[in-house]
């Protein structure tokens, strides 16, 4: 039986990605390491998605920035599959607290490390971030587009990123770097941009609240399912032919889009509502992220299913 390690498991990512896996004709043992120790909700939430319980699945509690125990694990455990998906997701987190950025360089560092040092080098997803791109003035992003990390998320991304590729030259490693642009779901948390529009016009159309404030509704960004995504995640670490590929849907929509969708579903007028401060925006953010998704398209045939209007409106249901 295959052995698959998933760190980040109770993330929107592990959710969609544990459901994929389950729902393939093969077995499977799946370890699922998270910081979320609240395993009735992981299933409550793999329930609303998922027709086949996950049998073989595990939650274990390891602390993956101790490198023993990241050690002894792997070497006990043997994965034929690591897809890691660990560690705070969230930039402006990053911003507030620098220490995240040596979680995310840590945690990376202490799988590989302890992978190679078991002479283990089994195929690896890491999670990579469209964060770490530099303004390409509209132009879609792809694999070989200039980076310039910002935040400290985005450094720390951009690091684990470069490493993946010098891995997979020094050892001839099946190690993976998937650019991930922005991703939503229903498992979305809701300090995150669409979840924070849905909550508040929900809380509008109820008397509750008078007033959303956002930095900007010019922005532009790539939104996929984060269903498609693990679609993704699970075909380039198993069919991937090289160490990295843009995953997105190659189609840009402003922040005006989200919240023209949000508010109409609530028949309200969103004019009424919404409070531009800039003060709110994120120095040296771009204006336009935008992913050219074509070489993952090509190769591995995958690209993006669920529009973005049917993506806003999923999650605006499930909130419902």
């Amino acid at each position: 039986m295959k052995k698959i390690l998933i760190t980040g498991v109770t993330g929107q990512d592990g959710i969609f990605l544990v459901n994929k896996l389950t729902n393939l004709d093969q077995e499977f043992e799946i370890i699922g390491i998270s910081r979320d120790k609240n395993e009735s909700l992981f299933y409550n939430k793999l329930k609303l998605i998922s027709s086949k319980p996950p049998d073989n699945l595990h939650l274990l509690d390891l602390n993956l920035l101790n490198s023993n125990d990241v050690s002894n694990f792997i070497s006990s455990y043997k994965p034929d599959q690591v897809y890691n998906l660990s560690g705070p997701s969230s930039v402006y987190e990053s911003i507030e607290n620098d220490s995240i950025h040596n979680q995310i360089r840590t945690i990376f560092s202490n799988l590989t490390e302890s992978l190679i040092s078991n002479n283990n080098l089994c195929r690896f997803y890491q999670a990579s971030s469209s964060e770490m791109f530099k303004d390409n003035n509209g132009k879609k992003l792809n694999e070989t587009s200039i980076t310039l990390p910002v935040s400290p998320y985005a450094k720390a991304k951009f690091y684990n990123h470069k490493k993946v590729t010098e891995l997979n030259k020094k050892y001839g490693w099946n190690i993976y770097s998937g650019i991930m642009f922005n991703h939503e779901s229903e498992f979305r948390d809701n300090n995150y941009l669409f979840m924070k529009i849905i909550n508040s016009a929900i809380r509008i159309s109820q008397g509750k609240e008078d007033k959303l404030i956002l930095g900007s509704l010019e922005y532009i960004r790539d939104w996929s399912f984060a269903g498609d995504i693990a679609e993704a995640i699970y075909k380039i670490n198993n069919h991937g032919n090289d160490e990295s590929y843009i995953i997105g849907s190659g189609v840009g929509n402003s922040i005006l889009s989200v919240v023209e969708i949000v508010f109409n579903f609530f028949k309200l007028n969103w004019q009424d509502f919404v409070i531009i401060d800039k003060n709110y925006l994120r120095p040296g953010d771009p204006k336009i992220i935008i992913s050219d998704p074509s070489k993952i398209k090509n190769e591995l045939n995958w690209e993006n299913t669920l529009s973005f209007e049917s993506l806003v409106n999923r999650c605006i249901e499930s909130k419902l």
